[in-house]
């Protein structure tokens, strides 16, 4: 794909939605953190549904350890591989409070050190907390980055790279969001809904549907 149809697939996006946010609900950076750890391999809405009954009781690392790893693992049970969701949250507030005086660090190696948190959590927290530049890619990015053709990898981390490289700066702080929600809601991984896709005319893939 060459250049000027990368830029005219996110002119597009950007065009059908100029400030674009996570469907995460999350009112602070740590309930940002908290909410895109617990949302590994679990949806969205299934996340807000407990983080709704969460947040109001702690929405802070010491309120979450004052009450206990038990209650928090009752809070996020609906949550897929909750057991583990609740012992990686527990331990990463046990952090934030003793080496970040309970702050979330503005900063990828620090994230990256927090139990649960990986490269993509830590671009995502980076990302919407913060403003950075950088893109997390999950599944929904992507298929819709291979199948479109607009960054190509065989792996997440290859096609962050791409994406990277290829993104202009002038769309980089919000592609991501663009990227999932169109995966979520259109180019979605059975039958993409192409006949009401935006950019199918530039999209370069070969299978298109009705």
């Amino acid at each position: 794909m060459n250049k000027e149809k990368r830029h005219q697939i996110l002119s597009r996006l950007r065009d059908d939605n100029p400030h674009p946010v996570t469907e995460l609900e999350y009112s602070s950076p740590f309930e940002l953190l908290v909410a895109v750890t617990l949302s590994a391999q679990a949806t969205d809405v299934g996340v807000n549904k407990a983080t709704r009954k969460l947040f109001p009781v702690a929405n802070t690392p010491q309120a979450i350890l004052d009450i206990g790893h038990d209650t928090l693992r009752d809070y996020i049970k609906t949550i897929g591989l909750f057991n583990s969701k609740a012992a990686n949250v527990y331990k990463m507030c046990q952090i934030l409070v003793d080496e970040h005086n309970s702050i979330v660090p503005e900063n990828r190696e620090a994230l990256e050190a927090l139990p649960g948190v990986g490269r993509k959590t830590a671009n995502v927290v980076l990302n919407t907390a913060f403003g950075w530049p950088v893109i997390a890619v999950d599944t929904h990015i992507f298929r819709v980055s291979n199948r479109t053709k607009l960054a190509m990898g065989k792996d997440v981390v290859a096609v962050e790279q791409k994406l990277e490289k290829v993104v202009p700066a002038e769309f980089k702080v919000d592609v991501h969001h663009w990227l999932i929600l169109h995966g979520r809601y259109t180019c979605v991984a059975r039958k993409p809904r192409c006949g009401s896709c935006i950019i199918e005319d530039l999209c370069e893939f070969k299978e298109k549907t009705d």
